[in-house]
């Protein structure tokens, strides 16, 4: 007789049983899509074709809006995932079966390098990956309960690991496919990939919480004033978070076109464009550690930080970062030819402004949610994201289609405003957000 599935956290103060195989999951599901990512605007300003096999490519701004229109979709699905895991079929099956989705979208990807291909293989993929998201990183907290809710910022911490050592190895990867191979074959590594990551998921269910669907009540029992009043505290912090996304995002996308104008010999090796982006994922791994042991409790002696503080610093940071951008555009437009390895300072600033932002706002948002609406919240966060690449797609679009006048170094500096005019509007809007925490209830267990 099989084991009966875990309904709430076990009452002990060790780590979750089920986290080693969300990670893993993680992991193989961020190599997958960061190495899709990481391709994007190359394939399609340098690789697409039309149905009749000739080369059809995008120009940059066009490329740029398409990229982030369809990270901004990947980033608004997540709402019907949270409401389809929250209200009926519970967070283990809406991520299993719309990781199918989001494995049928990368196989498309895979067989047609046309525009037809692409607008099919990136619905989908926008589908299931956007579906799940909410449900992953929701699925992390639920494994806990008081009595190991200390552990949830390390779990939280290994979890964001998890996505930049996915990302590092599929960003130096996948490129260097596209370049020596063909984009099918680029494009169905990940594919693989996917697979291999619903597949670890599938294996972890009897050691997972499974925190039951609310059912038909959910609308009743949730929306409440609440559950209303929670909504409404988070999405102003998430409105000034998704200015943050709106530069972060186009490490992938205007950084990489950017870098093809660079001198890419860099410490004796040859780069390709895309593959800079990586630098992102590895100094993840080290800034973690290093804000979390050093420049945290150095910063606490002299200014106390609390959530909110960090996401308003790394708002601000994040615009600092796009002032080198925009000398290194400065330096292109007067004919030098910079080394690619003056985007190392810029990529530096950027992952510190995500160390301060994105994992915090991450584990903020499903503390601050009420216990039934964990995804939901989630996807409300994931929404700011979506609405971020929403204003970098915008203009881009703007650029392309009414000729605005934004270009060269003038580009960055419209984001480095953008940036540090928000940072300050949020410190004064900070100061009257009120925290209220929820963590899910324990059953009786082993200590």
């Amino acid at each position: 007789m099989a084991e009966p599935l875990l309904t709430a956290p076990l009452k002990t103060d060790k780590m979750p049983p089920g986290i080693p195989y969300i990670i893993g999951n993680e992991a193989a599901e961020r190599f997958s899509f960061y190495g899709m990512r990481a391709i994007l605007v190359v394939f399609m300003t340098q690789y697409l074709r039309n149905r009749a096999g000739e080369l059809a490519p995008m120009s940059e701004a066009e490329a740029s809006g398409w990229y982030h229109l369809f990270l901004s979709s990947n980033y608004f699905f997540p709402i019907f995932g949270a409401l389809l895991a929250d209200a009926f079929w519970g967070k283990y099956r809406t991520i299993f079966w719309l990781s199918i989705v989001y494995c049928l979208g990368h196989l498309a990807l895979a067989l047609d390098d046309t525009r037809m291909g692409l607008s099919i293989g990136l619905t989908l993929i926008a589908i299931g990956a956007g579906g799940i998201k909410p449900c992953v990183s929701a699925n992390v907290g639920d494994q806990f309960g008081q009595s190991n809710q200390h552990l949830l910022s390390r779990a939280f911490g290994w979890f964001y690991f998890s996505v930049n050592f996915g990302s590092f190895f599929s960003i130096l990867l996948i490129p260097w496919v596209l370049e020596k191979y063909s984009p099918n074959l680029a494009f169905g590594i990940p594919g693989i990939l996917m697979f291999v990551a619903t597949v670890i998921f599938w294996a972890g269910r009897r050691k997972f919480v499974h925190i039951p669907p609310a059912g038909k009540s959910f609308i009743r029992d949730n929306f409440t004033r609440e559950g209303w009043a929670a909504i409404g505290r988070l999405a102003i912090i998430f409105a000034f978070v998704a200015v943050f996304w709106s530069l972060w995002d186009q490490s992938g996308g205007r950084w990489v076109l950017q870098a093809t104008k660079m001198n890419l010999d860099f410490l004796g090796v040859t780069w390709l464009p895309s593959q800079i982006q990586a630098v992102n994922a590895i100094m993840i791994l080290i800034f973690i550690p290093l804000f979390q042991y050093l420049i945290y409790p150095a910063i606490d002696r002299v200014w106390k930080l609390n959530p909110l503080r960090k996401i308003g610093l790394g708002i601000f940071v994040s615009g600092v970062s796009f002032i080198i951008s925009a000398w290194i555009e400065s330096r292109i437009t007067a004919g030098a030819l910079p080394s690619v390895g003056w985007q190392l300072p810029a990529y530096a600033l950027l992952t510190a402004s995500e160390i301060m932002v994105s994992i915090t706002a991450l584990e903020f948002a499903y503390t601050q949610a009420p216990k039934r609406m964990k995804s939901v919240i989630m996807s409300l966060y994931l929404l700011s994201i979506s609405a971020g690449n929403l204003i970098t797609a915008g203009v881009n679009f703007a650029i392309s289609t009414f000729e605005l006048k934004l270009e060269g170094a003038n580009y960055y500096l419209f984001f480095t405003v953008l940036a540090m005019l928000a940072a300050v509007v949020f410190a004064f809007v900070a100061r009257g957000y009120q925290e209220k925490t929820y963590l899910q209830d324990e059953a009786a267990g082993a200590a």
